[in-house]
């Protein structure tokens, strides 16, 4: 029996931390700490074509994927910074898909956001690294969601969100028959 890939979400939708207990802090650390590499290796002997090719019908592709992660990541790591230094501070969201429209993410040569990804990472890491279990039930309020988010959820989340989108393009890598590293 095969099983169906969903194109959408090839490792299933975020399902939301109840409590920090439910949350193992090392685990989505160590997730962060290896995207930069697991990025680089899943994109290294891609061509432009490849680069430009959709990971799902509809979708953006490989090269905007690339580039929305390094969007992505510098405002969640500047979100962890806001609410470790400010009490439940409103943070700014963006619109991810005019992001993803904009030239330099259409057609910027992707060595430019997996070097940003791989220096945000780095940086971020250090900092979780340094955060009590207390310290990641601070939160900062979405006002897109009109909620407060703790960092715990934070975490799993950018963890999840680091491995949605590699998959995107693993898949898309296993679906064509490209070279897997």
């Amino acid at each position: 029996m095969t099983t169906t890939v969903d194109l959408r979400y090839p490792i299933g939708k975020f399902q939301a931390p109840q409590s920090i207990e439910q949350v193992n802090i090392p685990d989505h650390i160590t997730v962060i700490s290896q995207l930069p590499k697991k990025l680089r290796e899943a994109t290294m002997a891609l061509n432009d074509l490849q680069l430009d090719t959709p990971y799902r019908e509809g979708g953006w592709t490989v090269r905007q994927v690339v580039h929305h992660i390094a969007d992505s990541h510098v405002n969640s790591y500047c979100r962890f910074k806001l609410a470790m230094s400010e009490d439940n501070p409103t943070i700014k969201p963006y619109f991810e898909e005019k992001w993803a429209e904009f030239d330099d993410a259409k057609s910027a040569a992707v060595f430019h956001s997996l070097n940003l990804i791989e220096a945000i990472h780095g940086r971020w890491v250090i900092f979780l690294g340094s955060l009590s279990d207390d310290d990641f039930k601070r939160t900062f309020f979405h006002p897109e969601h009109k909620r407060s988010i703790s960092l715990y959820h934070a975490l799993a989340l950018y963890s999840w969100h680091s491995e949605h989108h590699l998959a995107h393009i693993t898949e898309l890598k296993k679906r064509n028959n490209w070279q897997l590293l």
